[in-house]
């Protein structure tokens, strides 16, 4: 208090036009006019490349502890829908009071000493100071520190006769009313003998009538309609009339989900049980439009129902996700006047409902979306042909042989491999690289399809996984290839993959297997391995045992975790 130097008011304020001298009538009801003008949000803007305005009214109030006259201005900064729509402007501790005060050369005056240093001198301040500190100029609360002592100080002004604590509420009186035909029945009949009424409970819920007529009168369409409108009141049992306004659709959205664990009870809105159960939500995922108003909402529901008894937490959604925007090819906004929207429809039509999804996916960051890419859309759709091919033609069979250790090896860490970063990627809605590792999986695949391996189980148990890793991106695709496989229905009835994450470890290494200089074969071997080891385990690999057609090793040189050269 011993910081406010001057006083603002919202435009609106009431006490403007008493306070408005005659000399600035004319530029006060100039200001008011230009603040009309602005929305709510704008004038709450924080953006500091806004320039602070306002006009001073020439009008001046006492400051109840200095007894000081302090001038007062209004400014749009100051909102008449929150608090009392006037502030003491105290520009040494409030950033907002501190920009007025430089833009229009008000005295500020500092009253707390960051503990431990130097005193603040506000002819230098860049910016308020909002931290702790001592109190100085402050009367006989200097040396107090804040806000540990701040219990202290209010108590002194309530003592004193000087002010009272009050609490400031952030949240408005939400209004509810609306016309919407479909919004939620408001249920309330008026009788003009009993005036307004509530609905029994036994008669609710109140129901919308299926066959409203929409007219242009400018009314709900329950206000023509008859058999809605007119009712019995319940009270006296006289002719009474419906309410015909709604409420917000927001009452029903705010708490739909708790509806969903019980939906066929009729004796309340949900079962007690099923919701514990099945509530609060593991996962909300919604467009960014949805982050203030819905959210703020269903919190409020979700913290009344608590309180009520009818729900036993006090949160709605434990995970909120908010995803991306589709953009057009150059980047911008679809939009349907500049030709620049796209319907999904001749897109599945054209290229199939799995490739739209998995080219969505392919965009960029899930949380950001990108531009839409009619080539694309086209590639996704030869990966989709080039891993069908590739299951359908190689998953019959037989596959009763054994194959090289160094071919089954780099299969079975392939997969491994590509289990982990898909499942890594989905749990983290990176759906982007989740892709990217599908489409590597299938490209090496292709590669091992040329060698032995082809023909092992483990080669059959790389493609179910396949499958398995596309059905959340390509379910359709994904669940005719699990019939071709001959796998029961359905492939999203099944158990995720498993892997073994020894197999996952950059631990292993391929060294390349030389006879007399030449290339004859890769063998992956454990990080770190001895010489010995490695010998051994090449020494047995089958296409070693046939380039040494029976003859002994005259020399082995072994460069750790890169090469072998076998010299006979």
């Amino acid at each position: 208090v011993w910081g406010a130097t001057f006083m603002v008011l919202a435009p609106e304020h009431p006490l403007v036009a008493k306070l408005t001298t005659p000399d600035r009538q004319v530029e006060v009801a100039a200001y008011i006019e230009q603040a009309r003008r602005q929305t709510e949000i704008e004038r709450m803007s924080t953006d500091e490349a806004r320039a602070r305005t306002g006009v001073f009214t020439g009008g001046y109030a006492v400051n109840p502890v200095t007894d000081e006259r302090i001038p007062v201005w209004i400014a749009d900064y100051v909102l008449m829908g929150y608090g009392t729509g006037a502030i003491m402007a105290v520009p040494f501790g409030d950033q907002r009071d501190f920009e007025f005060a430089r833009a229009f050369d008000l005295p500020i005056r500092a009253i707390v000493k960051p503990e431990g240093e130097t005193d603040l001198d506000p002819a230098t301040m860049a910016a308020a100071y909002t931290g702790p500190g001592i109190l100085v100029n402050s009367g006989p609360m200097t040396g107090k520190r804040v806000p540990e002592e701040l219990p202290a100080i209010i108590a002194w002004l309530a003592e004193t006769g000087r002010g009272e604590a009050e609490v400031t509420y952030r949240l408005r009186d939400w209004l509810i009313s609306r016309q919407r035909y479909w919004g939620t029945p408001i249920p309330v009949v008026y009788c003009d003998a009993c005036g307004m009424a509530p609905v029994p409970e036994e008669q609710l819920p109140v129901e919308l009538p299926l066959d409203a007529a929409f007219t242009p009168t400018g009314q709900s369409p329950l206000v023509t309609h008859e058999e809605f409108l007119h009712t019995t009141c319940p009270q006296c049992g006289g002719p009474a009339r419906r309410e015909t306004d709604t409420m917000d659709t927001f009452v029903d959205s705010s708490w739909y989900w708790f509806r969903y664990t019980s939906p066929h009870d009729e004796q309340a809105p949900f079962d007690h049980e099923m919701a514990a159960r099945w509530t609060p939500v593991d996962l909300y995922c919604g467009g960014i439009e949805h982050a203030i108003l819905h959210l703020l909402y269903a919190r409020f529901f979700t913290k009344v129902l608590r309180d009520l008894g009818m729900i036993d937490h006090g949160e709605p959604f434990l995970r909120l996700r908010n995803q991306g925007m589709v953009l057009a090819e150059e980047g911008t906004k679809m939009s349907k006047s500049r030709g620049t929207q796209i319907g999904p429809d001749e897109l599945v039509a054209a290229h199939g409902a799995d490739a739209l999804r998995l080219h969505l996916m392919y965009l960029g960051p899930w949380e950001q979306g990108g531009p839409w890419s009619a080539r694309g859309i086209t590639g996704m759709e030869r990966f989709i042909r080039r891993a069908y091919g590739l299951v359908t033609e190689t998953g019959d069979g037989p596959f009763d042989r054994t194959a090289p250790e160094n071919e089954s090896a780099a299969l079975a860490r392939l997969r491994a491999k590509t289990i982990q970063r898909v499942s890594e990627d989905l749990e983290a809605f990176q759906f982007n690289t989740m892709v990217a590792a599908l489409i590597e999986y299938v490209n090496e695949l292709m590669r091992l399809r040329e060698t032995d391996v082809i023909h092992t189980p483990a080669w059959r148990e790389a493609l179910e996984s396949l499958v398995l890793l596309m059905a959340p991106s390509t379910p359709y695709v994904a669940e005719e290839l699990w019939e071709r496989l001959g796998k029961p229905y359905s492939v999203h009835h099944q158990p995720w993959p498993g892997y073994d994450p020894a197999l996952t470890q950059d631990d292993a290494v391929e060294v390349v297997v030389q006879v007399n200089g030449k290339v004859r074969d890769r063998v992956i071997i454990p990080s770190g391995s001895s010489e010995e080891l490695v010998k051994n385990q090449v020494l047995r690999q089958t296409k070693i045992v046939e380039a040494l057609g029976g003859r002994e090793p005259r020399k082995v040189i072994y460069v750790p975790g890169r090469l072998i050269n076998i010299v006979v």
